[in-house]
């Protein structure tokens, strides 16, 4: 879970997932949550510091500030590398609903990646159109079509994330729209879920229609940029080794 100045959410945020890590604990998994403050200037970070008091299961990490998309690789990375065999990833602002998991956990042995799909949404028409932008161009760029391609819902096995991450530039702004793309592109195992999603709890919503044209136009050359990387590294071939 990345985090920027959602001192507003992300307590209750943590322990509606802390709640869900004990669950899993007691069906025999181990299970944390690792939770990335990017350069919050409000009392995010102090926040999250007491909550890692409270529950073991809770681990945080802070960084300077360098977007939702990067801190996403950051916190991939890390998960992969301290031996996750699934790894689930939402955000910190309270849009989703922790009971929609199970569904997703229940299937996990069936699919390399599950993304929520959002029919209906309850963040606006901004956001809306964004997600049906984005969906434009990576039809355009790269050939696949996906049904909802940036959701903050998502459970990916760990070897496929890998593999993903292989491909993926560490500064790349639309991380989970890269791994959306690029998993159908390699004929991963790939399934969208239903899922509800909320307005925001707390916080503004940043996105305008000019936002909205600067996105689309920075998508085309940051999809363009990973089209040409997948054609370097197969999923088949690694699934091979």
């Amino acid at each position: 879970m990345p985090a920027y100045n959602e001192e507003a959410n992300v307590a209750v945020v943590a322990r509606q997932w802390l709640s869900v890590a004990a669950e899993l604990e007691s069906e025999g998994h181990e299970a944390s949550v690792i939770i990335a403050d990017d350069g919050s200037t409000d009392a995010t970070a102090r926040i999250l510091a007491a909550l890692a008091a409270e529950d073991k299961r809770l681990t945080t990490a802070s960084k300077p500030n360098t977007g939702h998309g990067p801190t996403l690789l950051y916190l991939y990375k890390r998960a992969v590398a301290e031996g996750a065999t699934y790894v689930f990833q939402t955000d910190s602002d309270g849009q989703t609903d922790p009971r929609e998991f199970r569904a997703m956990w229940d299937a996990r042995a069936e699919y390399d990646m599950q993304v929520g799909l959002r029919s209906k949404r309850g963040d606006g028409a901004a956001r809306a159109a964004v997600a049906k932008v984005l969906r434009a161009v990576i039809r355009l760029t790269t050939g696949v079509s996906v049904a909802d391609a940036n959701t903050p819902f998502r459970l990916m096995e760990a070897r496929a994330l890998k593999h993903l991450l292989e491909i993926i530039p560490e500064d790349f702004f639309l991380a989970n729209a890269a791994a959306s793309a690029l998993a159908v592109k390699a004929g991963m195992r790939t399934r969208w879920v239903e899922i509800s999603f909320k307005p925001r709890q707390a916080g503004v919503n940043s996105i305008n229609i000019r936002k909205i044209f600067r996105i689309g136009l920075s998508a085309v050359k940051a999809f363009r940029r990973i089209g040409r990387a997948a054609h370097t590294k197969s999923w088949e071939s690694s699934q091979d080794c």
